[in-house]
C-alpha cells in the first residue's frame, strides 16, 4: 500500500507500507543519498523483516531519485533526517503503528536512523545502520582535499552514477554534513545494533565502522562483506546481507 504524505515543508513524500497480519512489530527501512525504496539492497533488508513477520515501512525521501518531491542537488543529511522524522510522526496516527520499532538504513539513511535513535531512544527497540555515515568530519577525510577544493570552488559536483544517470550535488551538502556527528551522543544508543559494511567501501570505510563500534556500549555486532564496495549489488552480496539480517532479527527475539 502506498500513501502520499506531506513533510514539514509541504513537499510530497511517497510512503510504502507492507503490512503483515498479527505482526511481531514494525520496521522502518531508509535508503541513502540519491537512493530509493526500490533498490535491491533496500528491498533485501525489507524482505528480511517481512520474512520474520514484521510490518515494513519504506519511503523515498525528498531530494533523491524516487517518487517524492525535490531535486537531488538540494539533498542534505538534515533534509533526509527531517523526512524520516515526518514519516514516523505520520505513522503514529496509523492503525498499524506500534512502539518500540526497529530502524534500518543504508549510508545517509544510516546516520539518519542513528540520529533519530539518539533523540528518541525510547521509541526504538533495535537499529541497523548499514554502511553508515558516522560524521561529517570523517566524511571529509575520505573525500580527499583536492576533490573537496574543486567541489567548493565550483559550488556543485557532477558525476555519473552506477546506472549511468548523471548526478549533481551542491557544496551546501558538505557544509550541512559537518553539522552531524553520531559519536557526540552515542551514549544514547543502548538498544541492540547491527553494523554491516563492504570490505572495499571507500565512502564509509571499515575504519569508520570500527570507530563507531568501539564507541558503542550496547549489544553490538559488526559484519564485513568481503569483496563488496559501498553498495551491495551482486547476488552473493545481497544474499549475505539478508542472512546477517535474518540472524540478527532472530537474536532480538531471544533477548
Amino acid at each position: 500500500m502506498k500513501e502520499d504524505i506531506k513533510n514539514r515543508k509541504g513537499q510530497k513524500i511517497v510512503v510504502q507500507i507492507e503490512e503483515k497480519e498479527n505482526p511481531k512489530g514494525i520496521a522502518f527501512v531508509m535508503h541513502g543519498l540519491s537512493g530509493n525504496k526500490e533498490q535491491p539492497h533496500i528491498r533485501t533488508m525489507a524482505d528480511a523483516f517481512l520474512e520474520k513477520g514484521y510490518t515494513v515501512i519504506l519511503f523515498d525521501t525528498t531530494n533523491t531519485f524516487g517518487e517524492s518531491d525535490g531535486q537531488l542537488e538540494d539533498a542534505t543529511i538534515t533534509n533526509y533526517y527531517e523526512d524520516l522524522e515526518d514519516v514516523i510522526k505520520w505513522s503514529k496516527n496509523q492503525s498499524w503503528y506500534e512502539e518500540p520499532f526497529i530502524l534500518a538504513g543504508h549510508s545517509l539513511g544510516g546516520i539518519c536512523i542513528l540520529l533519530y535513535a539518539e533523540k528518541y531512544p525510547n521509541e526504538v527497540s533495535a537499529i541497523a545502520p548499514i554502511s553508515t555515515v558516522v560524521s561529517g568530519e570523517l566524511s571529509f577525510k575520505t573525500k580527499g582535499e583536492g576533490n573537496l577544493d574543486e567541489w567548493k570552488e565550483k559550488g556543485i559536483r557532477e558525476w555519473k552514477g552506477h546506472s549511468g544517470q548523471m548526478k549533481r550535488l551542491k557544496w551546501s551538502h558538505m557544509e550541512d554534513r559537518l553539522k552531524h556527528d553520531v559519536l557526540k551522543k552515542i551514549d544514547k544508543i543502548r538498544m541492540p545494533i547491527l553494523l554491516i559494511v563492504g570490505e572495499h567501501d571507500t565512502s564509509t570505510p571499515v575504519e569508520h565502522q570500527k570507530i563507531l563500534y568501539e564507541e558503542l556500549d550496547c549489544k553490538k555486532e559488526l559484519n564485513i562483506i568481503k569483496g563488496s564496495e559501498h553498495t551491495f549489488r551482486s547476488e552473493e552480496e545481497l544474499k549475505e546481507l539478508k542472512e546477517y539480517f535474518l540472524k540478527w532479527i532472530d537474536s532480538l527475539v531471544k533477548d
